[in-house]
């Protein structure tokens, strides 16, 4: 008698026992400021200055001392001109400074208005320039104090902080040239299966009956580059446990991660299962979720030097490979590198359809936001149709059961967010 079939692991419980195996790698590199768009950053960055550095005008305008400028109708005689880059002198009572957006505020200056508030006079026979406010002037008026961006001595970025265009720019605000970032994650990737075939290999008119074109390898490779990773493609092993442990050999040696897809199910030409155990030891999973239920987590021994390499085993529908890379391999990843935040927020958002039968597994639903802001579903969902996952631009997390009627909030999982 055959035993009977563990029951399907929840998700959250999958994916938090693949995290408690991971810790991040040890030591960071500098890289230069402007080359580490997406990486976590490994130390905190503690600023060295004042930003702004010195109190500095907002506007383009007439510095002033708002006490002299209480009333509108006000007439100042403009003594300087100062421009970015550039220190002005000291102002006295009733003295103006023209001044530039970004310009030093000079001593004595505590306000600036606006050159649309200023109607400067016709010079005086000595020369004298003076300019009439339209408005009264209050104190801090137009103007960015120094330290009101960053304080000197604060902490701006934390380690663990992914690293991206703003992040960037304030790195490079406080004269940063390089930050210290943690080391990227090395990948091994390959697929697995007889049936597969690479574009290029053979003309669609000429694949064989029951070979498949490898679409999967193509976007693993490209999500494990927005994720940071050098990938080795180590191509398409055979259906043979042979070629299989010794295609695992080679990646654990020099890889922190072996990423599969395909074969990792219960059949006889799934040999990963088998291959991973012989060399070191496998959680397979069998995930309560659609697409993508079946999973496998593991670590192969190196041979060649101390240590363990991780493994994950995706399934070989594309929908499912896509769909479980970025729930489960993506956090990994993410952990690896020291990352703080793992997780993608869901926005609740309408329904723009209805699903009448709840899956006995939690669905993820491949959706489009529409014109009225609400969520139009793909017709077809089924795992292998991955002109889902190009229409849809993003899912909707559905509990397990649960039904949806049009005008029913959902919670979206936007692709964007997964993909940054």
């Amino acid at each position: 008698m055959n035993a009977p079939r563990a029951p399907l692991m929840p998700l959250d419980e999958a994916l938090a026992r693949l995290l408690a195996n991971i810790s991040p790698m040890a030591g960071t590199e500098s890289v230069a400021t402007f080359d580490a768009d997406g990486r976590v950053l490994g130390t905190d960055i503690v600023s060295a200055l004042q930003v702004p550095a010195f109190d500095n005008s907002a506007m383009d305008g007439y510095a002033v001392r708002s006490a002299d400028a209480q009333t509108p109708g006000m007439v100042l005689k403009v003594t300087q001109r100062i421009a970015a880059g550039h220190m002005g002198q000291a102002l006295q009572a009733g003295e103006a400074a023209r001044i530039f957006t970004g310009a030093p505020v000079p001593p004595g200056a505590d306000a600036v208005v606006m050159q649309e508030e200023a109607e400067v006079l016709p010079p005086q026979p000595d020369g004298l320039t003076e300019v009439r406010l339209s408005s009264a002037a209050r104190a801090g008026q137009w103007v960015r104090q120094s330290g009101e961006d960053v304080q000197r001595g604060a902490t701006v970025l934390a380690a663990g902080t992914r690293l991206g265009p703003a992040e960037l720019g304030l790195a490079a605000s406080l004269g940063l040239a390089h930050v210290a970032v943690a080391k990227r994650p090395r990948v091994a990737l390959f697929s697995t299966g007889d049936e597969l075939v690479m574009p290029g290999d053979v003309l669609p008119d000429a694949l064989p009956p029951g070979a498949i074109y490898n679409s999967n390898r193509f976007f693993l490779k490209a999500l494990l580059h927005r994720m940071g990773c050098e990938v080795s493609d180590l191509g398409i092993v055979p259906d043979q446990r042979e070629a299989t442990v010794a295609a695992l050999k080679t990646a654990a040696d020099h890889h922190d991660l072996i990423l599969t897809s395909g074969g990792v199910s219960v059949g006889e030409e799934d040999h990963v299962k088998p291959a991973v155990q012989a060399l070191g030891q496998l959680d397979l999973w069998q995930i309560s979720m659609k697409p993508g239920k079946p999973l496998a987590y593991g670590q192969v021994r190196r041979s060649s030097r101390p240590g363990l390499a991780h493994f994950v085993g995706l399934p070989g529908n594309p929908v499912s490979s896509y769909i479980t890379f970025l729930l489960m391999v993506r956090p990994l990843l993410l952990k690896l590198q020291g990352a703080s935040c793992l997780a993608v927020p869901a926005t609740p958002l309408a329904a723009h359809f209805d699903w009448p039968k709840g899956d006995k597994r939690r669905e993820f639903l491949r959706v489009q936001r529409n014109a009225q802001g609400g969520l139009d579903l793909f017709p077809n969902q089924s795992s292998g149709v991955l002109t889902s996952v190009v229409w849809g631009d993003g899912v909707v997390d559905n509990p397990a059961g649960k039904t949806i009627a049009h005008g029913d909030v959902v919670q979206f999982l936007p692709f964007a967010e997964w993909l940054s």
